[in-house]
Parts: C-alpha cells; sequence; structure tokens
C-alpha cells in the first residue's frame, strides 16, 4: 500500500508505494481505509525532531484521520464500510491518571502511544485501529469534515480547561494557522462577537476573512502599539515568545491558555506579581481526553458554514504530494495541508 513514512533516528520521511499492509491482530480490531488524514503542526516538530516519536522503526506517521472500515474482527462492533473517524489517543486504564478520567497525563498511554506517533498512523491508505478509539460518523459528517475532527477534540478539551468563557468578554486568538482557525470558528459558533485575532503572516489573515466572522484581525505590531487588554487570551502558536509577550495584554482576573504545542526547548519569562496582582489563570492543553464525542456533536451543529476547507485554508494533496504539502506548510501559503486518500 502506499503510505508516508518517518523514520525516527534519521528524522527523515519517504514516500512508499510498498509499504506493509496492516492485519487484524485482535478480533476486536479495525481496519480503516484512509480518506482524508490531516498533517499536523506536531508532525512538523516531530520531522523535525522537537517531539518525541517512535525510533524503533520507520513507520507511517497521521494521527488526524478519517474513512471507512475495510475489515473488522469478528468481536468488533463495526462492520464493513461504516463511515468512521478514529480517535489516536487512549488510556492504559490501570494508572491513577487514567482511572481519574485523566490520561492525558498517563506515562504509558495518552500522547506516549498514540496512533500515528508510536503506533502506524492514517498517512497510508490503510490503518489498524483497536475498536475502542474508532468512532463512527453519523449521517450528515463527511469524512472530509471528519477529517477535522481530531484537532476539534482537542480545542474542545482546551474549551473545557478553560470554561467559563462568556459571551462579551474580550478574546485575542494568538496565530490564525489551521488551529486558530479552528479556534475563532468554535468561538463565533457559541456566539462570541467580542474576539481579535493575531497573526503575523498577513497571507493568513487574508484566510480568516473567508470565515466571515467579524472578528478583528491584526499583526503583533498593532498589539505592541495598542496594548490593548483581554479577558482571554488563546495562544494557537506554539511559541514561547509570544506567550511572553502577550502575556501582559490580559487584564485582572483574566485567563491564558496555552494551546499551540511548543518544542521544550522554549522558554518564556512572567512576572510572578503579575499574577498575583492580576489573579492570573495560565491553562495548559494536553490532546484530546474524551472530547471526541463533543468534536463529532460540534461537527454536526457546525456543519459547511464552518467546515469548508476552502475557507479554512485546507488544501489536499496525494501522499506522493507529501513534500510539496510541508513546503506549502512551512511557506504559510495554506493553514492546513490534508492528505486526500484513494
Amino acid at each position: 500500500m502506499e503510505a508516508v513514512v518517518f523514520d525516527g533516528k534519521s528524522l527523515t520521511l519517504k514516500y512508499d508505494n510498498k509499504f506493509p499492509m496492516p492485519k487484524l491482530v485482535n478480533d476486536t480490531d479495525v481496519i480503516v481505509k484512509v480518506e482524508y488524514s490531516g498533517v499536523c503542526g506536531t508532525d512538523l516538530h516531530i520531522i523535525q525532531g522537537e517531539f518525541p516519536a517512535s525510533k524503533e522503526r520507520p513507520l507511517p506517521l497521521g494521527h488526524e484521520f478519517s474513512g471507512e472500515v475495510y475489515e473488522a474482527g469478528k468481536a468488533s462492533v463495526f462492520k464493513k464500510g461504516q463511515k468512521v473517524v478514529v480517535d489516536p489517543n487512549r488510556a492504559c486504564n490501570l494508572c491513577e491518571f487514567c482511572r481519574s478520567s485523566n490520561y492525558q497525563y498517563c506515562l504509558t498511554a495518552g500522547i506516549n502511544s498514540t496512533i500515528g506517533i508510536f503506533r502506524n498512523g492514517g498517512w497510508a491508505q490503510f490503518c489498524l485501529a483497536p475498536q475502542d478509539q474508532v468512532y463512527a460518523l453519523p449521517d450528515g459528517i463527511t469524512t472530509e469534515q471528519a477529517g477535522l475532527c481530531e484537532p476539534y477534540s482537542c480545542v474542545a478539551h482546551g474549551f473545557d480547561r478553560a470554561s467559563p468563557l462568556k459571551v462579551g468578554q474580550r478574546i485575542l486568538i494568538a496565530g490564525a494557522g489551521i488551529i486558530g482557525n479552528l479556534w475563532i470558528t468554535t468561538l463565533h459558533h457559541h456566539g462570541h462577537r467580542n474576539v481579535t485575532v493575531s497573526e503575523m503572516n498577513k497571507a493568513r489573515l487574508d484566510i480568516v476573512k473567508k470565515l466571515d466572522t467579524g472578528f478583528r484581525l491584526v499583526t503583533p505590531d498593532v498589539l505592541a502599539s495598542e496594548k490593548p487588554q483581554f479577558d482571554i487570551i488563546v495562544d494557537c502558536t506554539g511559541v514561547g515568545k509570544v506567550m511572553e509577550i502577550n502575556f501582559s495584554y490580559l487584564r485582572h482576573g483574566g485567563k491564558y491558555i496555552l494551546f499551540g504545542c511548543c518544542p521544550p526547548t522554549h522558554q518564556a519569562s512572567v512576572n510572578p506579581f503579575i499574577i498575583y496582582d492580576k489573579e492570573l489563570t495560565i491553562i495548559g492543553v494536553k490532546i484530546n481526553p474524551f472530547s471526541f464525542n463533543n468534536a463529532i456533536g460540534w461537527l454536526q451543529a457546525m456543519g459547511s458554514r464552518y467546515l469548508d476547507y476552502s475557507k479554512l485554508g485546507v488544501k489536499t494533496y496525494a501522499l506522493s504530494e507529501y513534500q510539496n504539502a510541508l513546503d506549502d506548510l512551512k511557506a504559510g501559503a495554506i493553514s492546513k495541508a490534508v492528505f486526500k486518500i484513494k
């Protein structure tokens, strides 16, 4: 089968049209015929050696994918041909964290066993998944829309962590890549209108205009000159220095949601007195514990108004075009690359 394969030892990618097909291991396993598989910012960090991934053997990356059931084990609840989406993360169900419904903290599962990072992922024509990580798509959700389910499930977790987010509060979205755009659509769908989006790449701001939210769109230099104050800041840049700068824009009682995935080497300095004096809250957001159902519900409710690839700046590529996809992402010409797999 076709696959884009990552070698964790040499930090290299290659297109392979003879990668081995997956086989059912357990009676409850499912083999998914992948139709849409996203390229995440985390994938870019992995390729650059900035984020941990398997080094045991070369494997297809891709932890955001949807498709249909190609084969299911004899004890599986799924049937061939069902439209599905896959949650790449799971609990070990044994440790204190997992048994407290916090598998994002699990030291053996959670992000440490993710499909597409530590197990064969969706940058391939077929992918094996345990059935408890597979979700049937309700009528009305296409596999194209479901290709965004995993990042929306992370946003859903962040939304829950930061709640209450009251309509009327002043909100800043820092960074207008795909995660910023998903936060933009989420906030608009939930009724928020007093939102500012800050992005240094003006081409990305042009993409946001297509979403027709009416949110204020600015470059960081505008914020630096105005020094506005916000109740909520959602950092979608994954850049430590940006947090350091934007932290001063929080008003008393404000919340800073650190959503973008910073490489472990990034640092940011904040003044503890300001945290005390303003009673500020810093919120980290890690993966998507038990938020996939929420995300599916969001997809149903948001529909084509918010999930249109062209409006979100999403471009599709064949697996063999992976280098073009990465180049376009790094150039900022698109907000997200998705492999459309035949």
